[in-house]
This record gives structure tokens, C-alpha cells and sequence, in this order.
């Protein structure tokens, strides 16, 4: 049977990582123009969607470690029965794993990519180009932190469902080897 605790705590670790990421899209880095008189350069705002992103990645790798070491990363340990919830364990797990990839690699770029600052000057008359995170970026990190907490859940759960009953192979076992 699948741990109610553990489904609950990877639940809530997973609303705060898709909260993080939706909080960093909202506050991603803005610049404007500023200028000193004779030359032109970048001006941003403060940088706390580089930290909301990274603590949105931190979260949702540490709900992916709980799952994978609770499962045995699907690999390691006893083998499950054959029946459909084994196949959909095997499904979900591929599926929860490229939806983890895509929002962690989301989630890391915009991270990086919200931090860098254009730090040249501009002495011509036309201003600078800025250098800002495209909007989006951290939205399709949540998007898919949403995702992975939804399949790595259901995985879980078919997972635990395989897992739980014994392999049943009745009286007949095979060929005997009594006779010889």
C-alpha cells in the first residue's frame, strides 16, 4: 500500500516548488536606460527571481530523491507481479522523469539567464540593449513542476500497487523431476 505520509509530504513539497516558480515568473529582473549625461547603460531591479528558481529546483529535486529512493528507483529491489499496474508504474516513470528534466532544465536557465547583467556602457547616442530573461521561461518550469508532482504521485501509487502482492503460481510449479 502506498505511504499516505509520503504522498502527502511529496505533495507539499511539490505545491511549494510549482509556488517558487510561479513566484519567480512574476518577479523576473526588469531593466531600463539610464543615463549619466554622456554615456548610455543598463539599470535592473532587484534579482529575487534568481533565488525563487533556484529554491523552485532545490524543491523539486528533493521530491524527485524521496520518490526514487522510496521506490527504489524502480530498478533496484524485488521484482513486482506482472498485471497493468506494473505497466503503468514503468509508463509513469519514464514520463515522470522527462517531465522532471524539462522543469529542472527550466527552472536552472531561467535561474542563470535572470542573474546575467549586461554590464557594458554605451557612449553613442542610442541606448544600450539590456539583456532580460524572455517572459515564460519560469512559467513552463512550473508548468511541468506541476506535471512531475501529478505523475511522480500516480507513479507512486502504481508502483506500490504492483509492489504489494505476492507473485501467486499455484501448485503446479513446472516439469517435475521426481521420476527420474
Amino acid at each position: 500500500m502506498a505511504s499516505t505520509l509520503l504522498l502527502a509530504l511529496v505533495f507539499v513539497i511539490d505545491l511549494i516548488a510549482f509556488a517558487l516558480a510561479v513566484a519567480a515568473e512574476q518577479r523576473r529582473s526588469t531593466a531600463t536606460v539610464g543615463n549619466n549625461g554622456k554615456e548610455s547603460y543598463c539599470v535592473y531591479d532587484e534579482d529575487i527571481a534568481t533565488g525563487l528558481g533556484v529554491g523552485s529546483f532545490l524543491f523539486l529535486l528533493l521530491s524527485q530523491i524521496l520518490i526514487m529512493v522510496t521506490s527504489r528507483c524502480l530498478c533496484c529491489g524485488k521484482a513486482m507481479r506482472p498485471s497493468g499496474s506494473r505497466a503503468w508504474a514503468v509508463v509513469l516513470f519514464i514520463t515522470c522523469w522527462l517531465f522532471f528534466f524539462i522543469a529542472e532544465v527550466c527552472l536552472l536557465a531561467g535561474s542563470v539567464r535572470n542573474a546575467y547583467h549586461t554590464k557594458y556602457k554605451n557612449l553613442l547616442n542610442d541606448p544600450p540593449s539590456c539583456a532580460t530573461l524572455r517572459k515564460g521561461v519560469f512559467g513552463t518550469g512550473a508548468a511541468f513542476a506541476f506535471l512531475t508532482a501529478v505523475v511522480s504521485e500516480l507513479y507512486y501509487v502504481s508502483y506500490s500497487k504492483a509492489n504489494d502482492a505476492t507473485v501467486n503460481y499455484g501448485k503446479d510449479t513446472g516439469v517435475r523431476m521426481g521420476n527420474l
